[in-house]
């Protein structure tokens, strides 16, 4: 409505200037009343012949990538930028002196990023636009249409047009590869650990077959027979030791991570898709219960299908659990399995934490606790509910940085 409104007193300025330069002419006379007036005319005539000047039709095409990364990498994490590029082509003669370039990032949640640039055309009326996106927080995004806007060169009447289709991408949570679970490992082994599956469990040194090279591959896993008479590299598969069902427990009660919600939940969330994703690259059984206004529980399995639907859970999931982690535990009681071993995913400490896990234990379930620590937790000397946690034999684990992760799953940083 603004924008008509100021377009409209443009025009009813230019016709002022116009009518007055005219009166001039027929009042006046003379030759310098004669070239006003021819001059207003062309003037006149080029700001009409705006109207087609071909940016209402403009076409173009957008593609992105992640600055640094690889070609072949296509996944986008939580805290990368994304590069976009632009092409653009603009039919037509009219004389453009720039283009300006309005694009448009919408979140799941409503969140908008805009971003603007500009370009000249070259003398094809086509140009090309870069420009990068801040760091990006998980969650699914969709760019909208391009808009493009041109001006005459007096820089009074705007002439706009826009090309392209909704694009969508998500953006998954933050990872980190994990070399080994020693420390998980010994909670794993414990009085439930019976076999569920051939392929969920830890390797032994018994060749079982041949498998395709995976990157990162060890020399010494290399089949190099197999590797000789096929052309291609393969590895060694080895039998499998049985381990149980894996669970992640992800806890997502607000009032747990205390003033730094943002950044300690979504560490939590970090944490959790590690296990999954790292836990599932080994064939691992792996399962996620999530509890907030709706319960989700992903039951345990390996394979690539598991893993891309427990992504996409914690992709959108949010802190929106109405009760602590005990309350949560009990309202899934019929979703959880005894025998299972279950890695709480928890910013909760003392008797609140034990209370969780001592129902965890009384379900048959073998609990360990993967402990989201913040600053006023360093500064609490209160840490008898960890030796209590040691005494039953809960592994406890403290993380306050994602990097962090795989050095305490290592061993080193048992609680």
């Amino acid at each position: 409505m603004a924008a008509t409104k100021s377009k409209r007193l443009r025009w009813q300025l230019v016709a002022v200037i116009y009518t007055t330069s005219l009166f001039y002419f027929l009042f006046q006379g003379g030759k310098t009343a004669f070239m006003l007036f021819m001059i207003l005319n062309l003037l006149l005539v080029y700001l009409v012949l705006g109207r087609w000047s071909g940016i209402s039709k403009v076409t173009g095409s957008r593609s992105y990538a992640m600055p640094g990364a690889a070609s072949h990498d296509h996944s986008l994490s939580a805290g990368s930028a994304l590069e976009v590029n632009l092409q653009v082509k603009i039919p037509g003669y009219y004389p453009l002196p720039y283009v300006i370039i309005r694009d448009q990032l919408q979140r799941h949640n409503g969140q908008k990023l805009a971003f603007e640039t500009s370009f000249v055309p070259n003398w094809k009326r086509s140009g090309q636009v870069t420009y990068q996106t801040p760091p990006l927080q998980r969650g699914e995004y969709r760019f909208t249409h391009t808009k493009c806007l041109s001006y005459d060169v007096f820089g009074l009447f705007e002439h706009a047009g826009q090309f392209g289709t909704e694009t969508v991408f998500s953006v998954l949570p933050q990872t980190v590869p994990l070399r080994q679970w020693s420390g998980i490992q010994r909670g794993i082994r414990g009085p439930y650990s019976h076999a569920i599956a051939s392929r969920s469990a830890k390797e032994t040194t018994q060749i079982n077959g041949v498998r395709e090279y995976l990157y990162g591959d060890r020399l010494s896993r290399v089949h190099w027979n197999a590797t000789a008479k096929t052309g291609e590299w393969k590895s060694k598969a080895f039998e499998r030791e049985s381990l149980p069902r894996t669970v992640v427990i992800l806890d997502r009660n607000p009032g747990g991570y205390q003033n730094e919600l943002a950044t300690r939940f979504e560490l939590a969330v970090s944490t959790a898709a590690s296990l999954l994703e790292n836990g599932l690259k080994g064939d691992t059984a792996m399962g996620l219960l999530s509890i907030g206004e709706t319960v989700t529980m992903v039951a345990p399995k390996a394979g690539l299908e598991q893993r891309n639907v427990m992504l996409k859970h914690l992709t959108f999931v949010d802190a929106d659990a109405s009760h602590p982690l005990y309350a949560s535990l009990q309202r899934a009681d019929s979703l959880l399995e005894p025998g299972s071993f279950a890695v709480v995913v928890s910013p909760d400490t003392g008797t609140d934490v034990i209370r969780s896990m001592e129902w965890l234990s009384r379900k048959g379930i073998t609990p360990c606790l993967l402990h989201i620590s913040s600053s006023v937790d360093l500064l609490s000397h209160n840490t008898s509910w960890k030796q209590v946690m040691r005494e039953r034999g809960w592994p406890v684990f403290e993380i306050r940085q994602l990097q962090e992760l795989p050095t305490v799953l290592e061993g080193s940083g048992i609680a």
